[in-house]
């Protein structure tokens, strides 16, 4: 993992990072991309500088959080109904309580189940207005979320979550952190 990572982090150093996701004031139910730089174009007498400039790879481009969010919701339905269990509900509290605990890790470095004042998944997630949370996961670091996926599939804990067939609903978030790396939290809920 800590190759791949450093790979990644060598690949985005190099990369503008134009999908990056921005918190919005009071943690608002949407959070908006980066608006992206504007690139001056100087005109020559052989035509436009920016004809000349190098175009990046679209796969050097980091995914914008909000499809990594929705692939992670797929994905874990995929397995939940490759294993048997329903599928999730997706929940826009949950969502809220995910992506304010994902922009809390991005913006601290600080990987943990316990966010801003040591506030723990349920609270986070009664505060966002679910009242019966059920459990979390959370990574960070994994460029896609096949690869994200992979790695909670491989961790008893964090699989047994994913196909706990008792939970309702779910919420996730995504939120790239200053240095390009995406911190994920998965919520569930019994509801």
């Amino acid at each position: 993992m800590f190759d791949s990572a450093a790979r990644h982090l060598a690949l985005l150093a190099t990369a503008p990072l134009l999908a990056l996701a921005t918190p919005a004031p009071a943690h608002a139910d949407e959070i908006a991309p980066a608006p992206a730089a504007a690139v001056p174009i100087v005109r020559t007498a052989f035509g436009s500088a920016a004809e000349f400039l190098p175009t990046p790879a679209a796969e050097s481009l980091p995914v914008p959080a909000e499809v990594l969010t929705a692939q992670v919701i797929e994905l874990t339905n995929q397995q939940r109904n490759a294993y048997g269990c329903g599928e999730l509900a997706v929940d826009q509290d949950l969502i809220l309580a995910s992506e304010r605990q994902s922009w809390y890790m991005a913006e601290t470095h600080n990987f943990s189940h316990l966010g801003w004042g040591g506030s723990t998944f349920e609270a986070r997630a009664r505060v966002a207005g679910y009242l019966q949370p059920a459990g979390e996961n959370i990574a960070w670091g994994y460029p896609t979320a096949q690869e994200v996926m992979d790695a909670w599939m491989a961790s008893p804990g964090h699989r047994a979550n994913i196909l706990n067939c008792a939970m309702r609903s779910i919420g996730a978030g995504v939120t790239y952190s200053s240095d390009g790396l995406p911190y994920y939290t998965q919520v569930f809920g019994w509801l």
